[in-house]
């Protein structure tokens, strides 16, 4: 045969598809729906992503924070000056603590002053105030905001004038919430914010006042319009980390633990839900590919008898495999566009959140090719099948090529042809690098691919071993079992029968699909624990020994807290020596030395509620000795670890404490402010002071202000609620979102392998012809494939569940969420298997029992 041209090979393609259609439908549906998937379950996370991050963002007020415990000095302030110049917005926060009186009262009052440029701050979200109105037009050089607290302690209302140092300032608003309330300091008193020129005039910035300076630091988006990446961030805290040695430097992902660790999560999980629908429409495309052209042998056949070279014939059905390709992937992206646009809508009344959808090019070019990209990877193997084979071994090959039990039949085409083994390699690796490559996730990539890899290994083991297992118990039994159940065994592994084909195919989707379920179940169940509607959102400050049993009997008799107080107590400390090494000359890591001597020591029997044990364990209830547990970050900007030693120094005491265990804390809870616990042993005899936290209904956390100022004037209230409201809400819409998109995978995956077992249907209209000519009804019939398919779903659904739980649980683990095998899930996952596969096959195969016998013959 002459040269075949790329033209003419493409039009006997298309010409052999058009023929085809019905065939072709469920390799185009394969590719389509996981294209589809692919591109709207990625181009959704991404955008949601995207608007979660503006949401951290706004609950700190910028990108970055860098918290200084002194005025920068001139080569610091050249540095700024530098980063301002490149694009990069900086805005100053002063917090200092000073005294505020009125005309009402005699009687001055601690407050917490805030001082920020209203022109600039925030640079995300807003200050909320009462009555409602932007903040720069409330502040100015003789006005401020207030808490309402402070109304309340000094018998205030809007428009009274309020003493700050030297100047009278007009109260012009009443200050409900501030964004970054959870990044600010928590110190004693009412807030009070300020414009920076009205703390210039009130003389409070005098030379030696102990303010606390934070600035805020906003990166410029990009020109494209595209989100700001986590790159740019993070270029900029390693620049001001270098820049600013002292200073505590954290971006908008650290304002919250929960708030972090659920974006992280979400990250990680739509990262694998995308990778899931990438392998699972893999896994139709290579189940319909390899039935049609195990149908397309005889016309294969005839060409390689009519003078076609392998090459010739590959290249036709690789141009076929690329048209299909194309044509999925394009369907693929439409329905995935239409999916993503979609969601906003399906998730309106859950997530209440505006998410900005942008069509991005790279998703669509990313699914376009992902799609064409699977559909050749896994037509390599039959398509090889073709090269070196004789057109008589072709036409006979239900005798020649499936006479062989199913091992040795692999050991031969292994040993015959080494290209299969070849291509065998190429897929996982080429599935390994998409799964790298698309993850946001390295640690969802790796694991998923590893994971793949393994599982593919023991699928084939599997279903070599069940079916050679499967042909011994018949050889044993044959004579004991009824004959239906004997000849639908034995259906497993007849002639050109792809049994193991399925079983592998089948056993990866369950293991996919169970993954995701279980991976998303785990990591909801922990953020709702991070989101629980009683978690402390109210804190108290400087409690006496004494007044300690009075705040417990108010707090219990308030009808708005709906939980039991969290009640801390603190012992003031500095550090003295780390690991024999003064405080003056130890190696600190972005930590101002000064801090070292004001810190709080807390005791503690057991573990905190919210608190993990990361690294060494915590002492027994009766531990006398001078042990302490450390906070996991403060331990690293310390450089102690398990077994260190710090030297604690209170009043006239030093305590040579050993570092047992190092803590990390879920910032949900009162304990969440303690960096230091030790045994209450180890810290009896020195003087307690107390703080609080509590849950107390929003709507009425004033009427417990009130209540506490009354009883108890001098201890202060730090509502925390409505900035916690907004990280909880976020918590929630992850969650929700989450469950939606695992859904939608799972429902996808379902329909993807529901479409590679109907893709069988046509190797069956044969089976059933010879069966009806040999006298089966179709009650025998349907029997035989019921039990067929049972076994296989069966099969498939115990590999797949098991290794489902063990990529989850290595997953979860690295993810630091705990893990629990699911009994129920998992015995309903082996048995929904087994039920969809007896399903599918039947819906797709009930019309076979109907053709009659000479219509099939008239075809030979």
């Amino acid at each position: 045969m002459a040269a075949l041209s790329y033209r003419s090979a493409a039009k006997i393609a298309a010409r052999e598809m058009h023929s085809s259609r019905g065939k072709f439908f469920f390799v185009i549906l394969s590719v389509a729906i996981g294209v589809a998937a692919l591109t709207g379950v990625r181009g959704f996370s991404t955008s949601f992503r995207s608007t979660l991050l503006d949401r951290a963002r706004s609950i700190m007020a910028a990108d970055l924070s860098a918290r200084m415990f002194q005025q920068p000095t001139p080569e610091q302030e050249k540095g700024l000056d530098e980063i301002a110049a490149s694009g990069v917005e900086i805005t100053p926060v002063t917090e200092l603590l000073s005294m505020a009186s009125s005309a009402k009262t005699l009687d001055p009052l601690l407050v917490s002053l805030k001082a920020v440029d209203p022109a600039k701050y925030p640079f995300y979200g807003e200050v909320e105030l009462s009555p409602a109105m932007p903040l720069k037009t409330v502040l100015n050089a003789d006005s401020v905001a207030v808490a309402d607290d402070l109304l309340v302690r000094l018998n205030l209302k809007v428009g009274d004038q309020l003493k700050i140092g030297t100047q009278l300032f007009r109260i012009a608003s009443v200050v409900v919430n501030e964004p970054d309330r959870l990044s600010g300091s928590f110190a004693a008193g009412p807030r009070v914010m300020i414009s920076r020129e009205g703390l210039e005039a009130s003389g409070l910035l005098a030379p030696g006042s102990r303010a606390g300076q934070r600035y805020l630091f906003k990166v410029p988006r990009p020109r494209s319009g595209a989100p700001i990446s986590d790159k740019a961030v993070a270029d900029l805290k390693a620049r001001l980390e270098k820049l600013l040695p002292e200073a505590q430097i954290i971006d908008y992902r650290e304002t919250n633990p929960a708030l972090t660790q659920g974006l992280d999560r979400a990250t990680s999980l739509l990262s694998l839900m995308s990778l899931v629908a990438l392998v699972l429409g893999a896994i139709g495309v290579a189940m319909a590919m390899r039935a049609h052209l195990q149908q397309r042998l005889d016309t294969i056949a005839i060409m390689k008898s009519l003078g076609a070279r392998s090459g010739q014939v590959i290249k036709i059905y690789l141009l076929q495999t690329l048209l299909l390709g194309a044509a999925g992937g394009v369907l693929g992206v439409a329905l995935g566009i239409g999916v993503q646009r979609s969601f906003p809508f399906l998730l309106a009344k859950l997530i209440h959140v505006d998410t900005e959808l942008h069509l991005q090019l790279s998703t669509v070019l990313t699914g376009l090719a992902v799609g064409i990209l699977t559909t050749l990877l896994f037509t390599l193997p039959p398509l090889l099948d073709i090269r070196g084979v004789r057109p008589i071994l072709i036409l006979r090959r239900a005798v020649e090529d499936n006479d062989d039990p199913f091992v040795t039949g692999i050991r031969r085409k292994i040993t015959k042809n080494v290209a299969q083994l070849g291509a065998a390699l190429l897929i996982l690796a080429g599935l390994a690098a998409i799964a790298t490559t698309l993850s946001d996730s390295v640690l969802v990539g790796q694991v998923f691919s590893l994971g793949l890899v393994g599982v593919l290994g023991v699928l084939l083991a599997a279903s070599a071993a069940v079916l050679a297992g499967l042909r011994f118990f018949l050889s044993k039994t044959r004579l004991h079992l009824p004959s239906s159940v004997r000849h639908g065994l034995a259906n497993l592994y007849r002639p050109g029968n792809p049994s193991a084909a399925l079983l592998a195919a089948l056993g990866m989707g369950v293991m996919q699909i169970m993954t995701v379920y279980l991976v998303q179940k785990a990591v909801v169940s922990e953020l709702h624990i991070s989101a629980a509607p009683n978690l402390p959102n109210v804190f108290l400050i400087d409690i006496t020994n004494d007044e300690i049993g009075g705040i417990r009997a108010l707090l219990k008799s308030q009808h708005s807290v709906t939980a039991e107080p969290e009640l801390l107590p603190v012992v003031s400390s500095r550090v003295v020596e780390i690991d024999g090494v003064s405080a003056d000359k130890a190696k600190l890591k972005n930590f101002p030395r000064r801090m070292l001597r004001t810190i709080s020591l807390s005791w503690s029997a057991a573990a905190p509620t919210g608190t993990n044990v990361v690294a060494g364990k915590w002492w027994a209830p009766d531990e006398k000795g001078a042990v302490v547990a450390v906070e996991q970050r403060q331990a690293q900007r310390l450089g102690v670890h398990v077994g260190s030693h710090i030297t604690f120094a209170a009043q006239d005491k030093q305590i040579v404490a050993t570092v047992v265990a190092l803590m990390k804390p879920d910032g949900q809870h009162a304990y969440s402010r303690a960096e230091f616990v030790l045994p209450q042993a180890a810290l009896a005899g020195l003087p307690v002071v107390w703080y609080g936290g509590v849950h107390v209904n929003p709507d009425h956390v004033g009427e417990l202000q009130r209540a506490l100022y009354a009883a108890f004037p001098t201890v202060t209230v730090i509502n925390v609620a409505q900035a916690l409201e907004t990280v909880r809400s976020v918590v929630i819409q992850i969650t929700y979102v989450i469950q939606f998109l695992a859904a939608f995978s799972i429902f996808a995956g379902v329909i993807i392998l529901a479409s590679s077992i109907a893709g069988t249907r046509y190797r069956r209209i044969r089976e059933v012809v010879v069966l009806k000519t040999l006298g089966a009804t179709r009650r025998r019939i349907a029997t035989v494939f019921s039990i067929e398919f049972a076994v296989l779903g069966l099969v498939a659904g115990l590999v797949g569940v098991l290794f489902a739980n063990l990529i989850a649980r290595v997953l979860l683990t690295r993810m630091t969420v705990a893990y629990h095998f699911e009994w129920g899930w998992s015995l309903g996952g082996l048995l929904g298997t087994a039920a969809l596969t007896m399903a599918t096959g039947w819906v797709a195969s009930h019309r076979i029992l109907g053709r009659k016998p000479l219509e099939v013959l008239r075809e030979e």
